[in-house]
């Protein structure tokens, strides 16, 4: 279990702010994904998709799950970075 990111960035420093601003912004990419997955695994398990669609789906969802991994390794960062943690309410992205 990693501990989440609490974001705080200095402005004066431009490295840091870079990659928190990365971390940022590649956590709500993140969220974006796993929705996207999850509502496309709906779909294809009540059969509102055809097979070609869900080909290109998990295609699609495979390419972009990979791209991810580039991005956050260009900004030094792992995907267990990108969480936000909320306080009392927990972490953005559940834990596997």
């Amino acid at each position: 279990m990693t501990q989440a990111n609490r974001y705080r960035i200095d402005a004066d420093d431009r490295e840091p702010a870079e990659r928190g601003l990365a971390s940022l912004v590649l956590t709500i990419v993140e969220l974006l994904r796993e929705l996207m997955e999850r509502q496309a695994l709906r779909r294809v398990e009540e059969g509102s998709v055809t097979d070609e669609q869900a080909e290109r789906l998990g295609c699609t969802l495979m390419r972009l799950d990979e791209r991810m991994d580039e991005l956050a390794g260009k900004f030094g960062l792992r995907r267990e970075d990108l969480n936000i943690d909320l306080g009392p309410l927990g972490t953005l992205l559940p834990e596997d």
